[in-house]
């Protein structure tokens, strides 16, 4: 039996640097882009302060990265990111900025606030005040990510406009650099590094739980994050889909799928899902007719895939999906992707009417995605390729091939 000193410390699969080349990022050409980006959309808009609360959003502004996990779900750290001035961070875990970017706040979460929310938003909606005249803001318009109810209406009482900070914060993200690319592509090459470590593992008697977790180690061990979800399962389970990993045993000719919807190194998101067979064996001629299945749809969708086309066409073009499998089909066949999952999120013509029409740009990448399964039958099939859109059309940015078993 291995020891942990063996199996951790001593292991040597993990590290990808080790065996691949990290693409060139410039750090400081990086920020700088996004806060371009930023201060664009906070002019396009003629806001003096986006407040902001999001995880993915202060990474994004200024590479704010601790204890993201938990703001997501007890907001505690927001930022004042005005349009002209500089940036106050407040409530900040030991963030390694400037002391002049520091300053305690208040609770914006009932965990620290409690029931006197509503006094500590109008604390709050003052100090705001208070910053747009620090700053000499010529507008009393602020942008607000995701906060309390409280928060609006106290800057109401005090005459200060407020919109939906994620106008701001979302479309700043939409259109990638080279370096932001560059931080995906080695996202996406941690990724793919743990799915090789899956293909390997898997056999007879591993545990789903145990699968998911080498992918799990492989991105912490390569300095990445989280993963939005545990998406991954086998045989029964695959059908439906998004039943998280469970202690489950895989078993031989089962099919095995997963999504890695992982936040990787430097913050970006590597959007990934493949489907293995577990052998001795070989795939049924079902399994085999679902994959290849799920194949077309996201080849025919990937050639629809270019500049200037707009959302309601590629809707309208998508990939017919068989009417067996269009109860259990993913939400979307498309979706942006940057630091997480992001705009544009477009449903197929069979659910529902697009709630936006715009176009494709240069620059956005996108997930292209795929789930083919049958009501009451066992096994699903997940796919998922991610590309940068490009002047000639797109660049396929997963190198992760298809299940040979499967496939042919």
């Amino acid at each position: 039996m291995l020891t942990p000193d063996e199996l951790v410390i001593q292991e040597n699969w993990s590290d990808l640097e080790r065996i691949r080349e990290k693409p060139d990022i410039d750090l400081e050409q990086l920020h700088a882009y996004r806060t371009t980006r930023l201060k664009q959309e906070l002019r396009r808009h003629d806001v003096a302060l986006c407040v902001m609360v999001s995880p993915i959003s202060l990474r994004y502004a200024i590479n704010y990265r601790n204890y993201a996990a938990f703001m997501s779900h007890i907001p505690c750290t927001y930022l004042f990111y005005p349009a002209e001035g500089n940036f106050i961070l407040h409530n900040g875990f030991d963030p390694g900025i400037p002391a002049r970017n520091q300053r305690t706040g208040y609770p914006i979460s009932y965990f620290y606030g409690g029931d006197n929310l509503n006094q500590f938003a109008e604390l709050l909606a003052k100090d705001i005040d208070r910053f747009l005249t620090e700053i000499g803001a010529g507008n009393r318009k602020v942008a607000v990510e995701y906060v309390n109810p409280s928060i609006t209406l106290a800057l109401d009482k005090l005459d200060i406009e407020v919109i939906d900070g994620v106008l701001i914060t979302e479309r700043a993200r939409l259109i990638k650099s080279e370096d932001e690319v560059n931080c995906i592509r080695w996202a996406i090459a941690v990724a793919e590094h743990g799915i090789a470590k899956i293909k390997e593992s898997l056999h007879p008697g591993i545990s789903e739980l145990q699968l998911w977790g080498l992918l799990n180690y492989a991105n912490l061990a390569n300095n990445g994050d989280w993963h939005d979800g545990r998406m991954l399962a086998s045989g029964p389970r695959t059908n439906p889909w998004f039943q998280e990993a469970s202690s489950r045993k895989v078993e031989s000719g089962d099919l095995v799928a997963f999504d890695t919807d992982m936040i990787g190194p430097m913050g970006y998101f590597a959007d990934i899902s493949r489907t293995f067979f577990c052998g001795p064996g070989t795939p049924s001629p079902r399994q085999k007719y679902l994959y290849r299945m799920a194949m077309q749809e996201i080849e025919h969708n990937l050639e629809l895939i270019r500049p200037g086309i707009k959302f309601s066409e590629l809707q309208k073009s998508a990939f017919a999906v068989p009417e067996e499998f269009q109860e259990g089909a993913y939400p979307c066949f498309v979706h942006g992707v940057g630091m997480c999952d992001e705009y544009p999120h477009l449903p197929p013509l069979y659910r529902h009417p697009l709630p936006y029409n715009n176009i494709l740009e240069c620059g956005m990448v996108l997930c292209i995605e795929s789930y083919m399964g049958s009501q009451g039958e066992t096994d699903g099939v997940k796919l998922e390729q991610q590309v940068l859109v490009t002047k000639d059309g797109y660049d396929l940015l997963t190198t992760m091939p298809y299940d040979n078993d499967l496939a042919y």
